[in-house]
Order: structure tokens, then C-alpha cells, then sequence
């Protein structure tokens, strides 16, 4: 079986809706044969032209770590990124204030420097088959959400709180990723 990623330039971030219904419509129309632009020579994977899209398809074994690589690779040319299987979109900014924090989860999505809306959107994805949703910071602290909302917190010594609503829990992240630390004054912590 094989997945695939769409990559192509934006002048604003895209949501959700935008992106799905971009790849829609680009998956109607047929590949454009010319010479590849200068991004799809470093992606891996399959690369189909279709006007100013780039679909990369690959295989379901390597689908985490060649989308890692298309992420990267987008993101250096400043492109969005659309993952159709999981729904989910990889815009340019905006970003977090820690260089080099990773998102993580359960499910094996591993992004460097995720931007904002994908980590907002990527919260509502927890499930049995997604057990989890990190980000971390490494050799400093990291944050991460398990279903039921158990938060977890660690800058030295690990805390846990449980939260009521995923908007809490999307509001917890949001500060973590912009330097802000309100969500430790919000809830009640437990050591871990």
C-alpha cells in the first residue's frame, strides 16, 4: 500500500479545509509533464508534478520516516505540506519560540519545528491508535497529553495534572510552545 504528501507554495498559512480540498481537487486533474522543479529533486519518495503541486507518494513502512523528510525538505523551501492520511497540514509559521522542538506521537509523527496549527490540530487526533501527543525540548523540558487529558510536565522534576477539556489541553500546548507558562499556574499538579 502507498500514501501520499502534497507540497506546494503558499503566501499564508493554510488550514485543514484548505489543504484537503486543494488535494481534491489536484487529485481530479492530471500530472503535468516538464522538467521537475528544483524542491522535487531533494524530495524522496515518487514525486508527480501537477501544476504548482507536488504529490510524493511512498510506501505505508516508510511513510514516517520519508514524511520527515518531506517535511524538512518543505519547509526549507518554505512550503506547505499536506499529510491526506492523517488529515493534517505542515505550514511554514507560525512557529514556536524553542528552536529544534519536535512533536511527537503515538502514532509515529515526528516533526521538527512543528508550526502552531498543526500542533492545535494534531491534539485532536488522540485516539487508541494515537496514545500520545509531545513536544518536546530536548535536554530542557517537554509537555505531553495521553486521552482522558492526563498533561504531563517536566523542567527537572516531572508533574502531572488531569484536564477537563481539550481546549485546555490545546490552550496548555499553545503556551508551552510560545514561552508562556500559565497552564502551571491553572492546574493542579501531582509529582510524578
Amino acid at each position: 500500500m502507498s500514501v501520499e504528501l502534497m507540497v506546494w507554495d503558499a503566501p499564508v498559512p493554510v488550514s485543514r479545509d484548505q489543504a484537503r480540498a486543494a488535494y481534491l481537487e489536484v487529485r481530479k486533474g492530471e500530472p503535468v509533464q516538464r522538467e521537475l522543479p528544483e524542491v522535487a529533486k531533494e524530495l524522496p519518495g515518487t514525486v508527480t508534478v501537477y501544476g504548482d503541486h507536488v504529490l510524493v507518494t511512498m510506501d505505508l513502512e516508510t511513510m514516517d520516516e520519508m514524511s520527515a523528510q518531506v517535511f524538512e525538505v518543505a519547509r526549507a523551501y518554505g512550503l506547505v505540506c499536506y499529510d491526506p492520511q492523517r488529515d493534517l497540514v505542515h505550514n511554514v509559521a507560525p512557529l514556536g519560540v524553542y528552536q529544534g522542538m519536535q512533536l511527537h506521537t503515538g502514532d509515529g509523527l515526528i516533526v521538527h519545528d512543528p508550526d502552531l496549527g498543526l500542533v492545535h490540530d494534531v491534539l485532536g487526533t488522540m485516539s487508541p491508535q494515537n496514545p500520545f501527543v509531545a513536544l518536546v525540548t530536548f535536554g530542557h523540558h517537554f509537555i505531553q497529553v495521553s486521552p482522558g487529558y492526563e498533561l504531563e510536565y517536566k523542567e527537572g522534576a516531572m508533574v502531572r495534572a488531569e484536564v477537563a477539556e481539550l481546549e485546555e489541553v490545546r490552550r496548555a500546548f499553545h503556551e508551552y510552545a510560545t514561552g508562556e507558562r500559565g497552564f502551571l499556574s491553572r492546574h493542579s499538579w501531582s509529582a510524578v
